[in-house]
């Protein structure tokens, strides 16, 4: 091996090294974040009769899962370049699902606020506690059926020696049919039109609800805030669908920058939006802030702290 070889080798390695240094600790990070967040959440009991705070906590869960799972798969790709198919099934179902539960999610936080502020007599009896969960059940089906679904089409159409091979470890790769790219790009479309119908809708009635508005004009402000928050986050959800297209237009413009056009989209695209769940609830809500405090006060003496602050 000539000198240049082994400092190209030398730079690929040391590169290798930082991106997944760096994905790591990101991750590290948001996550014990998020953990926090869920500490806090079961420590109050006061927070479990509350629709939108369960309903934050599922999209809290649904961010470390994700993050997770793409942060074990990103790393594969340097360790474990191909991987067990059977493995990879599994690491994908599960990310996929979490995945997708989160624009649904989003939906039904957004509603959540929308019945609170526009039909603040009726919030009591249709967003209770039971509806709740059973609103998450609905979700985690859903998110779950095109998943399933791609598993069964495999194992009907594939050998099963195929599940015992080893193979770069995406979803593309593994779920490689004709099915699979027509109903994911029509169930994607769809998926995430209806979401952002719903989301338009919310907002716009809690902006014209002026009855409604009348009586709690800051609420109104906030859930406004929080709906466009949610639409921020919807946004990077959808942009998401379409990294492949933009990362395979922007290598083929900078073909010389395609390793970091690819590890930038990952970082835009699946680290730092698991950031705005905690920004947006965590920071902006001022009971959860109150005692989250409390959580990280551990050695202090608890004080009883008003459940209608």
């Amino acid at each position: 091996m000539n000198t240049s070889e082994f400092n190209k080798r030398q730079e690929l390695f040391g590169e290798a090294i930082f991106k997944n240094l760096l994905v790591v600790v990101l991750a590290v990070m948001i996550n014990c974040i998020n953990s926090l967040l869920l500490y806090t959440f079961f420590q109050n009991p006061v927070f479990a009769q509350e629709p939108r705070y369960i309903l934050y906590m599922q999209l809290i869960i649904n961010d470390i899962i994700t993050l997770t799972v793409s942060v074990i798969l990103f790393v594969f790709t340097y360790l474990i370049p191909n991987l067990n198919v059977t493995i990879c099934c599994i690491f994908i179902l599960i990310g996929s699902n979490a995945y997708k539960n989160t624009p649904l999610n989003l939906a039904g936080m957004a509603i959540e606020r929308f019945v609170a502020i526009c039909y603040p007599l009726h919030h009591a009896r249709i967003c209770t506690v039971h509806n709740t969960k059973l609103l998450i059940g609905i979700i985690w089906l859903v998110g779950a059926l095109p998943g399933i679904v791609d598993l069964f089409v495999a194992l009907g159409l594939s050998p099963i020696s195929f599940f015992t091979t080893s193979r770069k470890c995406y979803q593309q790769n593994v779920f490689n049919f004709e099915y699979h790219i027509i109903s994911h790009a029509v169930f994607n479309i769809g998926y995430m039109c209806s979401v952002w119908v719903l989301l338009f809708y919310t907002y716009f009635k809690v902006l014209f609800s002026a009855k409604a508005a009348a009586s709690e004009p800051a609420q109104a402000q906030k859930a406004r805030r929080t709906i466009l928050l949610h639409g921020v986050q919807l946004l990077l959800c959808t942009l998401s669908l379409f990294t492949t297209v933009l990362d395979g237009a922007l290598a083929a413009l900078f073909p010389y920058y395609q390793s970091v056009i690819y590890f930038c989209s990952f970082i835009l695209t699946s680290i730092l939006p698991r950031l705005l769940s905690p920004l947006i609830y965590g920071m902006r809500d001022q009971k959860f802030k109150k005692y989250m405090k409390r959580s990280l006060m551990c050695g202090h003496e608890k004080r009883a702290i008003d459940p209608s602050d």
